[in-house]
């Protein structure tokens, strides 16, 4: 049975202590979700920067250089961790390795994000190492569409600057769906479902921590015509 989350920004975020946001909810869709009247969807947790580290400003410089640190609790008031997210390794422009911790400080597991262009490699990758589980391997955007893309790239710059001239129109984003594969199966991909993207399982022992994590960080690398979550004051 497949599972869904995504990250939602609530009307009226609440921050007790103030000052550390943006704050997020993480939603979840599957077979035990029971909350909203029913409709299989719920809160999972809320997502916060990390700026345990320097505040705002050393995040941001952090941020460029691909470092990423989160926060995952039950409730707004902060009693319950339920997860980490903090940087091994990062290089600017190239690639990051990602520790998904639990509340008690194990490690569930290793997410690796490989840039465009780099490591041999044309299209951005997304691998996942969870514990005790096989590597997943995901690649940013079906190869057809990035040929439809850069192919109609002209047109994507003309509606661009007419844009910036008041004329309206909006460009296309970069190919974004990300399918992973683990022993030559699908097993996760990020989609739309028509309105935002969302991060799906299409097979069991994913622990919803590690899910949760990295729907997290695919959605803070938004590319330069999105609008990461954790970018913030």
């Amino acid at each position: 049975m497949s599972t869904t989350v995504w990250l939602t920004k609530p009307a009226a975020p609440k921050d007790p202590k103030g000052g550390a946001g943006p704050w997020w909810e993480i939603r979840t869709h599957g077979p035990s979700a029971e909350e909203d009247g029913g409709q299989g969807q719920s809160r999972f947790a809320y997502i916060e920067r990390d700026l345990s580290s320097g505040g705002g400003d050393a995040y941001r410089a952090a941020r460029k250089d691909g470092a990423r640190a989160f926060l995952l609790w039950t409730e707004t008031s902060r009693r319950q961790l339920l997860a980490r997210v903090v940087t091994r390794t990062a290089t600017k422009g190239r690639s990051a390795v990602f520790e998904v911790l639990g509340a008690a400080g194990e490690s569930l597991a290793l997410i690796t994000h490989e840039r465009a262009m780099s490591g041999g490699h044309g299209r951005s990758r997304w691998t996942v190492q969870q514990a005790g589980g096989p590597d997943a391997v995901g690649v940013k955007g079906n190869l057809f569409w990035w040929y439809v893309w850069w192919l109609l790239f002209p047109l994507w710059v003309a509606i661009a600057v007419g844009s910036i001239a008041g004329g309206g129109g909006d460009i296309a984003r970069m190919p974004r769906t990300t399918r992973w594969k683990a022993s030559g199966k699908e097993v996760m991909t990020w989609g739309s479902d028509g309105a935002d993207f969302a991060l799906s399982t299409s097979a069991e022992g994913w622990d919803p921590r590690v899910t949760a994590a990295l729907a997290a960080l695919v959605k803070s690398h938004e590319g330069w015509l999105g609008k990461p979550w954790d970018e913030g004051p």
